[in-house]
């Protein structure tokens, strides 16, 4: 029987590091090893292309400053003919115009140089994690209107909070992490709560960016709420934290309840619609 084509088969654990700096291209190959995973390593573009042609891998983890050219001219070439493959761009670029580059390429993840193991590992893990059963959906992709369509999914979820952090980078470390919180605690509402962790359901997120404000608008394909509906939420019930942690343990959800008092701390503006199925969070840059 002639053995399958390169692209008909399903890759394992495999990953290729493609890195020109041999001291980190070693750390992250002795890093990822420890962590269970079959490794190759490449330095340039030409050996990467040679090395995905000869057999499958499951993770690719991209720089974007090589010797024979940007690793944005790969992943142009390689993401659409490895679909199995997931491409990770690991850089010491933390520019917002390469993310979105990143973001426009379907990459699937982005990590910026220094990376600790913690933070290899994590992003490997994710990477080989179930796909779902849609991908993330790039509807603007310019500096000052980003819009996504997700399916409603934990780890689509956390993608593309990755992403909208290092859109960021011009901003203060402080603020930077304060809006950050906010996006993901109400992206992940969305996704639990108005998607119902249902993959075929799908949540539409807008990040509108100026010279005075950074707005999210984030619309769920759920009913909505009220918040006198909400006793399992700090913000709804009087009682305090004990109250809430009861009522929780009582439905059976996990431990939490804050997370609407941290968005409205951390939000100069924050509106709903008549149904609260859709929000819209200000900060403002002073």
């Amino acid at each position: 029987m002639p053995a399958a084509p390169v692209s008909d088969v399903k890759p394992s654990n495999a990953v290729l590091v493609v890195e020109d700096d041999p001291d980190l291209r070693e750390f992250e190959v002795i890093v990822l090893r420890d962590g269970g995973y079959e490794v190759q390593q490449c330095g340039s573009l030409a050996e990467a292309e040679a090395r995905l042609a000869e057999r499958p891998f499951g993770l690719v983890l991209m720089d974007l400053n090589l010797p024979d050219g940007s690793g944005f001219d790969m992943l142009q070439r390689a993401v659409p003919a490895y679909p199995d493959t997931r491409f990770v761009v690991v850089t010491g670029d933390d520019a917002s115009e390469s993310v979105l580059r990143a973001l426009r390429h379907s990459v699937y993840d982005y990590v910026v140089k220094p990376v600790s193991p913690d933070v290899l590992l994590e992003v490997a893990e994710r990477a080989f994690l179930p796909d779902e059963a849609a991908a993330i959906e790039i509807i603007s992709a310019s500096p000052n209107w980003i819009e996504l369509s997700l399916p409603c999914t934990r780890l689509a979820a956390a993608r593309v909070d990755n992403f909208m952090r290092h859109l960021k980078s011009d901003l203060t470390p402080e603020l930077r992490d304060d809006i950050g919180d906010a996006f993901r605690e109400l992206l992940m509402n969305a996704v639990e709560w108005g998607g119902g962790l249902d993959p075929e359901r799908r949540v539409r997120v807008a990040c509108l960016r100026t010279a005075r404000m950074v707005m999210y608008r984030i619309a769920d394909p759920g009913r909505g709420f009220r918040f006198e509906d909400l006793p399992h939420a700090a913000i709804s019930n009087p009682c305090g934290a004990l109250e809430v942690s009861e009522v929780r343990e009582r439905l059976g959800l996990r431990p939490g309840g804050l997370g609407l008092l941290l968005v409205e701390a951390r939000a100069d503006e924050l509106l709903y619609n008549d149904a609260h199925n859709e929000v819209v969070f200000i900060r403002y840059l002073n």
